[in-house]
């Protein structure tokens, strides 16, 4: 018996709305205790947000504040910069492995 193809889970990126397999995002969560941090295993307890593999996409998360909408909680600018920071970092990373 054929086994049926496996489901891709997707997500919406928060940045431009647009549905992409969760693999391929970088996730964001805030965790029970108010933290804010990147997940980059997907696996960290709390509520999380998912955006794109882009640095103008992720900006536009945080500048129309859909990343505190989507994790219910405000972010302080030191928070947000050290966000930014750690997406470079990933993006580059991801770009100089392809």
């Amino acid at each position: 018996m054929p086994q049926k193809p496996r489901r891709i889970p997707m997500r919406k990126c928060v940045g431009c709305r647009e549905m992409q397999p969760k693999g391929s995002l970088i996730r964001v969560v805030r965790s029970p205790q108010g933290e804010v941090s990147v997940d980059l295993s997907g696996k960290k307890a709390g509520r999380g947000a998912y955006c794109c593999c882009r640095e103008d996409c992720f900006r536009k998360a945080i500048k129309q504040k859909q990343l505190e909408h989507a994790l219910v909680t405000g972010l302080t600018e030191d928070v947000k910069e050290e966000l930014i920071h750690i997406i470079k970092e990933i993006i580059a990373t991801k770009e100089s492995k392809a």
